[in-house]
């Protein structure tokens, strides 16, 4: 009866992902079997000194999608046929919740003897979310071939963020044209 109930849970709690792929895009017609080795562009990432707030650094960001690279049979080189662009947004959002007249207070008073009540959004808290963009661009063409943006909720504490960067990169390269090995 457990492993029954721990089958059923499994999905579940896959389905439960901090994670979200905002989106992927791949250029029509490119084959992307062709590309043999890989590169990160030079210089900073974009927005790098913003998402460092958050105890994970750009360079956590470029071993995870070297790990995913490497899976898919590519190998890194100083000329590389594929240059990989990293870029990064930190967004503080605000938390709300839906008020509920019967425990939220008094009605509001609207018009002359007007008496209704009306519901509304109640700030309980902020959050950071990370966002995380990966360009895959033909270094000899210098055309954007695929591109792929994950976003989490960032953690206060390092190790949390970190490991929501792997997931967030690790669910993003599932998407990839080339399958891992």
């Amino acid at each position: 009866m457990k492993k029954l109930l721990v089958l059923l849970l499994l999905p579940l709690l896959a389905a439960c992902s901090t994670t979200e792929i905002k989106s992927t895009e791949q250029a029509p017609g490119v084959d992307f079997s062709t590309y043999r080795t890989y590169n990160f562009l030079p210089g900073e990432a974009r927005n790098e000194a913003a998402f460092s707030r958050a105890g994970v650094g750009v360079e956590e960001v470029k071993q995870a999608v070297a790990r995913e690279l490497e899976r898919r049979g590519y190998r890194r080189a100083e000329q590389p046929e594929l240059w990989v662009n990293i870029g990064v947004v930190n967004e503080e959002k605000v938390q709300t919740r839906q008020t509920e007249f019967r425990t939220d207070g008094a009605p509001y008073y609207i018009g002359q003897r007007n008496y209704h009540w009306q519901a509304g959004e109640v700030a309980v808290g902020t959050y950071e979310v990370g966002t995380v963009t990966v360009d895959v661009v033909d270094a000899r063409r210098n055309d954007l071939i695929w591109q792929g943006v994950t976003a989490s909720p960032l953690s206060k504490d390092p190790a949390k963020s970190a490991r929501r960067v792997d997931e967030g990169i690790t669910e993003l390269f599932g998407r990839y044209p080339v399958p891992a090995r």
